[in-house]
């Protein structure tokens, strides 16, 4: 019993606190080194737990995994009263901050970096100035450096560190290079800052934002990796610890299957081209790369070929695809995996193509739930850009563990152009740093580029390089690909629902299929039941209340009968707009941007199978969109655009979705939503609007709230709200909760199996699997399906929730009204 203690695992079997902090040092120090800064992250590993080693936390781990006898142990203590209440987190960040912190300027930077990082590991990153509340100008971060010992057991910790672990800290510390090699990382990305820029300070510091969470994020990974594979050893073996599948020879799997690429539609040859284009810019530098292809120009293998010949050229670690839909991951993901996870190599099977959709484990989750978040340890990685911003802002530990994955990798932004306008400068910024800084490269992929790069530059622009764009004549590829006419059916007083129902049966008969695309999912029931009530041929609804698994068989369905030219008609919201390989004779697009019709019209005469698709852009007449920022804008910016369009076609090159079109309404569109692209936070949030851009740089309001009172600046470098930020940006973000629905006979056989799971490592597996039967749910949403009984745990101590089937449709998926048994049978 005088050993000391890391974990407990539940069979009795323990982890010294040596061993912990060794193991964490190492994978902490790797992770770390992506960035050159592996002896700082070996430090981080060596100081994080050094707070456990005093009496008051090992009497509570004892006492609570009963090692600690009540009746007989003296130190027993009631550790259920006392869960959270014992600091083990502030000691090895006054350790690294007493030392560093009087060490000059260079020192105080590299202490209170690092000190973020170790105070931080349990919660998040907390504020260094406090920005809201009664905290808002207070300098939280010299508060808990000031600490008392009696709190945190400093002096009584350090007295009983491991010889060698205190030795190597005191080395490391020592060490002129953990001030050196951290603040030469501070200059270069000074250095790196686009010349011109009036107040650099507020980019500079958020990259430096980004840094320090680029610390934090190989702590947190370390640290909770370390612990799983403690206390489940046996599902360490489904972890890959980035042992991966040569590039070599998944890259031969790509070329064979290109090569065996037969031409069967007009337009093949055309993709062929965007291929090479893509094939030949692999060889180029590191950097931000565009890649501006029309819809149906075969994007996603021509950027994998890109990313892969890029990743072995350059040795990088890993592919990330940032996607805005799960209906795209879907479908991209099943087709790489097709041909990168072949049958003569079955070891590579599950373990090269990795699906992240969505929030089926909470942030505020049990070791179980800890144990089963991802962690982005795969080759390849199909994710949405809600995960890849939590990965860089938001709040707790689970989003921030996967960042260091970012770096050295090949990131690829599919359909770019949907990236949330509140996000623009943080997204320009954190890019801009994961390449310069993390060895990144980067591909903004789109038919409607959304010139990031044209921005304020004060506030973040995206930092192509001089020749970013990979095809070499945009405007004549365009037109090459021209394969659809929009019409411009706006009339006074807008379109009833019936006379859309209408347009879409004349249409579908007319030319044997019609795709009507609506802006809400109230509009796209509605218009589904009009059509549905009228016509004989199949009708389809999609919508992101239903499943992956069900959007896709109901994509297959249509594609099959597309195919065979037998007649269909769909109605879907915007989730088909953004990459998703179907072709409709014709299309109706609800008003809304340009950006979102040529996406739409993307779906239209997709192969060039006709001489022309007819897309028709109606203006609804009874719609509200007015909690639609986006799209309410978008929509009104494009009437401008239709009117300009109409008075001189020759200044758009007779394009209406081609390049000069869409650079114009970009400008416009930007320049409307000029203010919205720091990510304004209301009063509401903070007690003072503000902007998530300043909170998490200059951090200038609570800063002067601080010069106020004191009567000087904060005695600190980093002022950043980080926790402050981290937790207004998922506020505003609305964050959804990923939900597992019983569709089909395979969800409800999925649901039962999660249920029964017992062991981690089995469940494992089924939520990789569960991904294809979740929905990502709203929290007004969810609130009615709670408190409607319609929610249930899959494990009694488990935060994931599985759906009652009675709130799952056959045709609507996820309903918040139980829907009839039959329809629930058919689902």
């Amino acid at each position: 019993m005088d050993d000391y203690l890391a974990h407990v695992r539940v069979d009795g079997d323990t982890q010294s606190l040596q061993d912990h902090l060794l193991d964490v040092a190492r994978l902490a120090s790797r992770n770390a080194g992506k960035i050159g800064l592996s002896a700082h992250g070996e430090l981080l590993g060596l100081l994080h737990d050094i707070g456990k080693f005093s009496a008051a936390f090992q009497s509570y781990l004892k006492s609570a995994t009963d090692l600690l006898d009540q009746d007989t142990d003296e130190n027993y203590v009631d550790a259920g009263g006392l869960k959270g209440k014992i600091d083990h987190s502030t000691a090895g960040a006054q350790i690294v901050w007493g030392e560093l912190g009087g060490q000059g300027v260079a020192g105080r930077i590299a202490g209170q970096v690092l000190a973020l990082c170790v105070a931080s590991h349990h919660s998040g990153l907390i504020d260094c100035i406090g920005a809201k509340g009664p905290a808002f100008g207070q300098d939280v971060f010299g508060g808990r450096m000031d600490k008392a010992d009696e709190r945190t057991h400093l002096q009584e910790a350090w007295s009983k560190v491991d010889p060698d672990i205190r030795d190597r800290i005191v080395v490391l510390l020592s060490d002129s290079k953990i001030r050196e090699d951290l603040v030469g990382t501070v200059k270069r990305i000074s250095q790196s800052l686009p010349d011109g820029v009036a107040d650099s300070k507020i980019i500079e510091q958020q990259q430096v934002a980004l840094l320090v969470r680029f610390l934090f994020s190989c702590l947190i990974d370390a640290d909770r990796l370390d612990t799983a594979t403690f206390e489940k050893p046996r599902a360490n073996r489904h972890r890959p610890h980035g042992c991966y599948a040569d590039w070599e020879r998944l890259i031969g799997n790509l070329e064979a299957h290109l090569a065996g690429f037969e031409p069967r539609e007009p337009i093949d040859d055309l993709r062929r081209d965007i291929s090479r284009h893509c094939l030949s810019a692999a060889a180029r530098e590191r950097g931000i790369y565009s890649l501006t292809v029309p819809t149906g120009g075969g994007k996603t293998l021509a950027s994998l070929r890109f990313a892969m010949h890029h990743a072995a050229r350059y040795g990088m670690d890993r592919i990330i695809y940032v996607i805005p839909f799960t209906s795209i991951i879907d479908q991209n993901a099943e087709v790489v995996r097709a041909i990168l996870e072949t049958e003569d190599d079955p070891a590579s099977v599950g373990r090269v193509v990795l699906e992240h959709h969505g929030n089926l484990t909470p942030e505020i989750q049990g070791w179980r739930d800890k144990m089963l978040t991802e962690n982005w340890d795969a080759p390849v990685i199909y994710t949405t850009m809600v995960q890849f911003l939590e990965a860089l802002f938001g709040a707790g530990t689970r989003g921030a563990r996967r960042m260091h994955q970012l770096a050295n990798a090949v990131l690829i932004f599919d359909e770019v152009q949907s990236l949330p306008v509140s996000c623009v400068h943080l997204f320009n910024n954190a890019v801009n740093f994961l390449v310069d800084t993390g060895g990144s490269t980067a591909v903004l992929c789109t038919a409607t580029q959304p010139l990031l790069d044209k921005v304020d530059a004060s506030q973040g622009a995206i930092k192509l390089l001089e020749d970013a764009e990979i095809m070499p004549n945009v405007g004549r590829l365009f037109a090459n690909l021209k394969r659809t006419e929009v019409l411009n059916r706006h009339k006074a007083g807008g379109w009833t629902p019936e006379e859309i129902a209408a347009l879409a049966i004349d249409e579908a008969n007319a030319v044997g299929s019609c795709l009507v695309v609506v802006n809400t999912k109230r509009a796209a029931r509605e218009v589904y039941r009009l059509v549905t009530a009228q016509v004989d041929i199949p009708v389809f609804h999609l919508s992101t209340n239903m499943c992956p698994a069900h959007r896709k068989a109901r994509l297959a369905e249509m594609r099959k009968r597309l195919d065979r030219r037998k007649p269909v008609l769909c109605v879907s919201t915007q989730l088909i707009e953004a990459g998703v390989d179907i072709d409709f004779g014709a299309v109706i697009r609800y008003a809304a941007g340009l950006d979102s019709i040529a996406q739409a019209a993307g779906r239209c005469n997709r192969h060039g199978r006709r001489p022309t698709g007819r897309v028709h852009v109606v203006n609804p007449c009874d719609e509200n969109i007015d909690a639609l920022i986006d799209i309410r804008i978008g929509r009104d910016k494009t009437a401008r655009m239709l009117d300009d369009y109409a008075d001189d076609p020759a200044r758009f090159g007779h394009n209406l979705i081609g390049p000069a079109a869409m650079a114009w309404y970009y400008e416009n569109y930007f320049f409307a939503r000029k203010d919205d692209m720091r990510y304004p936070v209301p009063a509401g949030k903070l007690g003072h609007d503000d902007m998530l851009t300043n909170l998490l740089s200059t951090n200038a309001l609570a800063v002067a709230e601080y010069g106020q009172r004191k009567g000087k600046a904060p005695d600190v470098w980093l002022r950043q709200a980080f926790m402050t930020a981290a937790k207004a940006f998922k506020a505003i973000d609305a964050p959804t909760q990923g939900v597992i629905v019983p569709h089909g006979d395979r969800g409800r056989e999925l649901v039962n199996d999660l249920c029964a799971a017992i062991e981690v490592e089995r469940q494992i597996n089924l939520l990789r699997r569960a991904q294809q039967f979740t929905v990502n749910v709203f929290p007004g949403d969810l609130r009615k399906l709670q408190e409607s009984g319609a929610l249930h745990p899959v494990q009694e101590d488990s935060a994931i929730l599985h759906l009652d089937p009675r709130h799952y449709s056959a045709e609507f998926g996820l309903v918040t009204e139980p829907v009839n048994p039959m329809e629930t049978l058919l689902s």
